[in-house]
C-alpha cells in the first residue's frame, strides 16, 4: 500500500540509494509524492537509478565515510531542493567473513568508517538543517546482528550496534525538538550485499529465522517510509525489527 500524498513538499536524503533497500526507500518516497537525492559511492548506479524513477531524484556522488564529502553533499542537496526533511542512512557493506582473532584490521576499520562513521557524519551534518526548519525524520539502518552478534561477522556485528546506540543517543538529544530518530533492525534481506558474504554464512543467516525465508526489499522500505513520514511521531530514539521472527529483544 502507497500513499500518494504522503511525503508532498518533503526532501529526503537516502545513502546507498542507487540499489537494494536504498532504491526502494527512494521509489517508495518519491511515489508518495516527494523528492529524493540518492548519495551513493557508485555514480553509474546512481544515475541508472535517478533515470528509472524520474525526474523528482537527484543522485549524488558521496563517499560516507568522509567528512568533507558528507558536508559538501549535505550543502549541495539543500541548495538543490531548499531543504531536507527525511535522512535514510542506508549505505553499508558487510566487510569479510572470519573470526575476529583472524579478521583483517584494515578491513575492520573499512567496515567501521563506512557504517559507524559513515552514520555519525550524515546526521552531523543534516541535523543543524532539520533544527532551522524544526522538522525532520532520521531513519537509520541498523540490523538484528547489531543486537545479537553474528558469528565470524564482528566488524559488521560491531558497527550495527554502534547504530542502534546513536540512533538511541541521538533521538534523546532531540526529543524535545519536532526530529524524530529511529532505526530499523532487519534479519537477512536478499540485495546485492549478499555477494560480499560466503555461502556458509548466508545459511547461517537463514537457519537463524524461524519464518524459514529472508526478508523483502519492499517489506523493510514500507516500515522505514512510516518512521520517515508525519505520521510517525511519537516513536524516537526506538528499534524496529524486521526479523521474521529472529529477534529476541
Amino acid at each position: 500500500m502507497q500513499f500518494a500524498d504522503r511525503f508532498k513538499g518533503r526532501v529526503a536524503v537516502v545513502t546507498g540509494g542507487a540499489s537494494g533497500i536504498g532504491l526502494a526507500i527512494a521509489e517508495r518516497i518519491i511515489a508518495e509524492g516527494g523528492k529524493t537525492s540518492i548519495w551513493d559511492m557508485n555514480g553509474e548506479a546512481g544515475a541508472r537509478a535517478v533515470q528509472q524513477i524520474g525526474k523528482q531524484a537527484h543522485s549524488m556522488v558521496v563517499d560516507v565515510s568522509d567528512e568533507a564529502s558528507v558536508a559538501r553533499a549535505a550543502a549541495e542537496t539543500v541548495k538543490q531542493f531548499g531543504r531536507v526533511d527525511v535522512l535514510v542512512t542506508s549505505a553499508a557493506i558487510t566487510g569479510p567473513n572470519a573470526t575476529t582473532w583472524e579478521y583483517p584490521s584494515d578491513k575492520w576499520r573499512q567496515v567501521i568508517d563506512i557504517n559507524v562513521h559513515g552514520v555519525f557524519y550524515c546526521c552531523r551534518s543534516i541535523v543543524p538543517q532539520m533544527q532551522r526548519q524544526d522538522y525532520g525524520r532520521i531513519v537509520n539502518i541498523a540490523s538484528v546482528a547489531g543486537k545479537e552478534g553474528n558469528p565470524n561477522a564482528s566488524a559488521y556485528s560491531a558497527s550495527k550496534a554502534a547504530v542502534i546506540s546513536l540512533t538511541k543517543s541521538l533521538g534523546k538529544e532531540l526529543a524535545k525538538s519536532k526530529i524524530t530518530v529511529n532505526c530499523v533492525t532487519p534479519a537477512a534481506v536478499k540485495t546485492a550485499i549478499f555477494d560480499q558474504m560466503t555461502q556458509a554464512h548466508i545459511d547461517f543467516m537463514l537457519s537463524k529465522i524461524p519464518m524459514g525465508r529472508f526478508g523483502q526489499i519492499d517489506e523493510v522500505a514500507s516500515l522505514v517510509t512510516w518512521l520517515a513520514s508525519e505520521e510517525c511521531s511519537f516513536s524516537t530514539g526506538a528499534v524496529f525489527d524486521v526479523s521474521g521472527g529472529r529477534a529476541t529483544y
